[in-house]
């Protein structure tokens, strides 16, 4: 049976389906009638290959504790050779119910009440939350936006930090949402050495390793053999198949002592098997649904496209920062010489559009907003059409 599921212009209504994208406006404090453009949520149908796994699992109609057996590990471990050229190990996988899950058991797992954890703002809010929300401190080695329109990092400041802030943990987001930066291998490495150097475990968030556009993903425990014993590594299916709300993730965590440690908190968080219907989903995504995700991709790669020439000839005072990999975009409005309260003003009440606004990520990220270019074509011009009206008439 052929895939059915590539129409990606196809506007589909989502409203009235429990969809935190649609659905919750008003719970937010939105507008009703917002466009929303914000959560990593494709507006995509996935694979056919998908819906017809987990349909007929629905019809056995049995749903009792389910585990998954080495297939499930074998059709992972294709992916990531055949994407990414990684080899896994089956005793590295660890299942949890998403990454952010992941993280805050990181959290518990390698570093103790008042400890510092370093990330990289601006970045995806949930790290300073599930480091905040236990009892730990937020240290930031803040990427800087440079001359060619990228963020980089600074390496100094990076190791001044864990020197100062005697780090355990660094949270790495690669590729990095929201700025959109596939590390390239020699910036990796250079964060690798230094942490390896000070005894940083690194946890790298790599769920949008399946959306790079520039450059190449580096999965950062391939790097090098010690780089394998300070690494969780984050995947996830949900992002490239838009699989979010089956909450499952695999996560890779070579080194014993640092496997055992992490399982033990999912053993005290009393976690135990996921839904069945996520480890069906994955395995009918990673060993079926590669026509779907090349089709998707190539569209994604002329939405982007198609966002950075609307924002060049039509939004003057507005920047598309030089994206490299997600299908989150980062736009930088501060030349339009609105303040960042005024300009998410502007979004909302105005154009009547939601999208993540740059200050959720960090201080840094005032000024910017971010916004979700994997929808339909239409979608993603009528929205950039609302900005340029309010900015310019």
């Amino acid at each position: 049976m052929a895939e059915r599921n590539l129409d990606f212009d196809r506007r589909i209504n989502r409203k009235g389906t429990r969809c935190l994208k649609y659905d919750f406006a008003k719970r937010r404090g939105m507008p009703e009638d917002v466009l929303p453009l914000w959560v990593a949520d494709m507006d995509f149908e996935t694979s056919s290959y998908i819906e017809d796994a987990l349909i007929e699992r629905a019809r056995h109609g049995i749903f009792g504790y389910s585990e998954v057996q080495t297939p499930y590990f074998e059709i992972i471990r294709d992916w990531m050779k055949r994407h990414h050229d990684w080899n896994v190990q089956e005793k590295w996988l660890v299942k949890t119910p998403g990454v952010v899950f992941a993280l805050a058991m990181a959290v518990k797992a390698y570093t103790k009440p008042g400890d510092g954890v370093l990330i990289q703002l601006p970045v995806y809010y949930p790290f300073s939350e599930v480091i905040e929300d236990n009892g730990r401190k937020v240290v930031s080695n803040t990427l800087y936006l440079g001359e060619d329109n990228r963020y980089h990092i600074d390496f100094d400041d990076f190791e001044k930090k864990i020197i100062e802030e005697q780090i355990k943990l660094f949270f790495l987001c690669s590729p990095h949402n929201p700025v959109g930066r596939v590390w390239t291998r020699e910036e990796l490495t250079r964060l690798g050495d230094i942490c390896v150097k000070h005894h940083v475990i690194v946890v790298s968030d790599e769920i949008h390793q399946d959306f790079v556009f520039q450059g190449k993903h580096q999965v950062f425990a391939n790097l090098k053999k010690e780089y394998e014993d300070i690494s969780i590594i984050c995947t996830s299916p949900s992002k490239t198949f838009n699989l979010a709300s089956m909450m499952m993730s695999n996560i890779f965590i070579p080194n014993r002592d640092l496997n055992h440690k992490f399982r033990k908190e999912l053993d005290a968080a009393g976690t135990s098997q996921l839904g069945v219907m996520g480890l069906v989903a994955c395995e009918a995504a990673y060993s079926k649904g590669e026509e779907w995700y090349q089709a998707m991709l190539s569209y994604v790669t002329d939405n982007i496209e198609f966002t950075k020439r609307y924002v060049e000839e039509k939004l003057h005072g507005v920047r598309m920062v030089e994206h490299e990999g997600t299908y989150l975009v980062w736009l930088d409005f501060r030349e339009t010489g609105l303040d960042a309260d005024d300009l998410e003003y502007l979004i909302i009440h105005k154009a009547k559009l939601w999208l993540d606004s740059g200050k959720i990520f960090g201080e840094s990220g005032r000024g910017f907003q971010r916004i979700n270019v994997a929808c339909p074509r239409s979608v993603l011009s009528e929205a950039l059409e609302r900005i340029r009206k309010e900015i310019h008439e």
